[in-house]
Order: structure tokens, then C-alpha cells, then sequence
């Protein structure tokens, strides 16, 4: 036998309420003020988390827009159903940038299940103690640790909110924080090897050859250290002999890129156990303050002002690594989000997919 289509017709009539006036009355079958279904809603729920926005405009033959909208409503129903911060203790707190201009998304993410529980627009205190206000003072006393970068305005609000909390820098962005040093440093010998090649060439132009331009030329050079980025971020261990030859041209040839270098190696202390991590990170202070790098003079001044959360990381085994995991999935719903109007709607989609409670696919069991 063939199959036999069934298309049933239900009028939602227009009521006049003493508090909303006039409205359309609610239906079993819809959410209010929609203009689908609840079984076509959950379905293009689920489709968003499993796939590609043009998949699901071509399948369901609605607009993208109208996806947003969905899955925002869908989201709404959902957080009513569970308690999102239930059992909070360690939370790890980071922001992402989801869209030109300087738009950020502040996440907040439980260390011990690994749910997004929370995600705002925003990137400032306001925006943080949105979240610890939802949490309560009562839960908020039972947060135990928090995991963040250096951020004053996250440090701050975790302080004043939070106070039982152990703070945790996280130890991904301490060796961030040197890299950008030592690219720093990697930059200013970049630009001081092309003016010297830029002056040499100069003179040549001129029929008066500098005469104590280095055997090797300072084009070269520049080119070399430019070309030198991944040797010098990289693990000594994850090197290739290319770039093992390219870092041992770096130690012969500018011995201030070359200290610059060691003393981002030296960094690795944080992985250490807390006894000899505490004496050996204080030991490169001491020789990063000496150094007369000031990009790392810098930087010690910072590690200092975090000595105490670097080291409470390093205590409790604590990082940022699951908020780094789920900053690297939100981002690539920001692409499949491409279209929506506003942030809500990438939040509500990032809560759907991470939130511990996806959407199932109706009438399956």
C-alpha cells in the first residue's frame, strides 16, 4: 500500500485578555506566539546541533533567521527544566570573541562535569556578576575554585563574589603570556636586521659599501629570524632538525633572541611539582628581572602580582583546558551560526549543544 498523507487544520483564535489584551489564545500544540509546531521546533532544535544552517534551511525550508528564533525558544523551555548550577563548585571563567567590533561572549564553564552553564554578551565586571547574581550568595559561598586568566575585572569580581573560592591562574595563558614576550622580542630584532639591511643597501646605492657589513647579509638575517616564529614557540621535544638548525642559527647569531628564548623555557617550572615549582619560579623572577629584556621584565612583574593563583593551580591541578575546549567548539558555532541577529540565539545554541542536555530527535525513543 501506498503511504497516506494526513494534513490536519486547527484554528488558534485571537482572545482579548484583561492583562495582555488581545492576543492569540495558547495551544497544546505550540509554543506561545510561534508559528510552529512544538514537534517541528524540537526537530529543527536537534538539526542545529547536528549540522550545517544550509542543511537545515533546505531540509525544513525555513530562513535562518527563523532558525534563531527556535532554537531560542527551544533553549527558553529547556533551562526551565533543569537546574543549570546544580552541584557547582569549580567553575572555569573566560571570554571569546564571537564577531568583529570587539563582541565577546563571557563562559562560564563546571570543571567537574564539563557543561557550559552559563554565557553572556559582555566582557567586563557588569557582565560576570550577571552570572554570580543568577548563582545566589548561598551558592556562590559553595564555589570552591575558579580557574580564569590574569583579567583585574574577573579577579575582582571572583574576589568580592565568591570569597571562599581559591583563585587559579590558569597555567595555559602564563606561557601564552611568554610567548607574546619572546615574539616581542623576535619582532624588534626583525626590524632592527631590515633597517640595517635597508642602511647597507643604502651606502651600496651610494658606491660606498659598508665596510664592516656582517659576512652574513643583514637581508638574510631578517629573513632568517622572520622565518624563525615556530622554532621558537614550539617544545624542544616537538622540534624537526630544521628547526632544531634554524634555533641553533638563532643562539650563534643574536644572543639577546636567543636569552629571550630560554627564559620562555624557563617558564616550564609551572608544570612541576608544587615544592620545586614554588623555588624555581621565584628563581625566574629573579633572573627575568635581571635580564633587561623589558618585555620580560614585564612579564615578571605580572607573574609576581599572580604568584599566588599560578602556584593555586598548580596545587589543585587546575587550568583552564576544558574552557580552552569549549572556546574552540563555541567558535566553530559562531561559523555555523553566520546570519543571526543577535547574540542570543548563538547562546542559546552553544547552551543546547554543551549544556549537559541536548536535544533529542521527537518521535524517536
Amino acid at each position: 500500500m501506498g503511504s497516506i498523507q494526513v494534513h490536519l487544520e486547527a484554528d488558534a483564535p485571537r482572545v482579548s485578555c484583561r492583562v495582555h489584551g488581545v492576543t492569540v489564545a495558547a495551544v497544546p500544540w505550540a509554543r506561545h506566539q510561534s508559528g510552529h509546531t512544538l514537534f517541528f521546533d524540537d526537530q529543527v532544535a536537534w538539526l542545529a546541533t547536528q549540522t550545517s544552517k544550509t542543511a537545515i534551511t533546505v531540509l525544513m525550508r525555513i530562513a535562518w533567521h527563523t532558525v534563531g528564533a527556535i532554537i531560542t525558544r527551544v533553549w527558553a523551555d529547556t533551562e526551565k527544566q533543569y537546574d543549570q548550577f546544580a552541584d557547582l563548585t569549580r567553575i572555569g571563567i573566560d571570554e571569546i570573541s564571537y564577531k568583529r567590533g570587539h563582541k565577546y561572549l563571557t563562559c562560564v564553564v563546571d570543571h567537574d562535569s564539563g557543561r557550559l552553564v552559563w554565557a553572556a554578551p559582555g566582557q567586563d565586571k557588569a557582565t560576570l556578576a550577571t552570572f554570580f547574581d543568577a548563582l545566589g550568595p548561598e551558592r556562590s559561598a559553595q564555589i570552591t575554585h575558579v580557574s580564569a586568566d590574569g583579567a583585574a575585572w574577573m579577579a575582582s569580581v571572583v574576589a568580592e563574589k565568591a570569597p571562599n573560592a581559591v583563585r587559579c591562574a590558569d597555567p595555559f595563558h602564563v606561557v601564552k603570556w611568554a610567548t607574546e614576550a619572546l615574539d616581542e622580542v623576535r619582532l624588534t630584532a626583525w626590524n632592527d636586521a631590515r633597517k640595517a639591511a635597508r642602511q647597507n643597501e643604502a651606502r651600496r646605492t651610494r658606491g660606498r659599501p659598508a665596510a664592516d657589513a656582517p659576512a652574513r647579509p643583514d637581508s638574510a638575517r631578517a629573513a632568517g629570524i622572520k622565518n624563525c616564529r615556530y622554532a621558537l614557540w614550539k617544545n624542544p621535544e616537538n622540534l624537526t632538525e630544521k628547526q632544531q638548525a634554524k634555533l641553533a642559527w638563532i643562539v650563534q647569531t643574536d644572543p639577546r633572541l636567543a636569552r629571550a628564548y630560554y627564559l620562555k623555557e624557563g617558564l616550564r617550572v609551572i608544570k612541576l611539582p608544587l615544592g620545586e615549582a614554588t623555588e624555581a619560579l621565584d628563581k625566574w623572577v629573579g633572573w627575568a628581572r635581571r635580564c633587561r629584556i623589558p618585555s620580560f621584565v614585564k612579564l615578571q612583574k605580572s607573574i609576581v602580582k599572580h604568584r599566588t593563583a599560578i602556584l593555586a593551580s598548580i596545587e589543585h591541578g587546575l587550568s583552564n583546558g576544558r574552557v580552552e575546549s569549549m572556546n574552540t567548539k563555541i567558535r566553530l558555532m559562531t561559523r555555523i551560526a553566520f546570519g543571526f541577529t543577535s547574540p542570543d540565539a548563538l547562546i542559546a545554541l552553544a547552551m543546547l549543544s554543551l549544556g549537559g542536555h541536548k536535544p533529542v530527535l521527537p518521535g524517536r525513543n
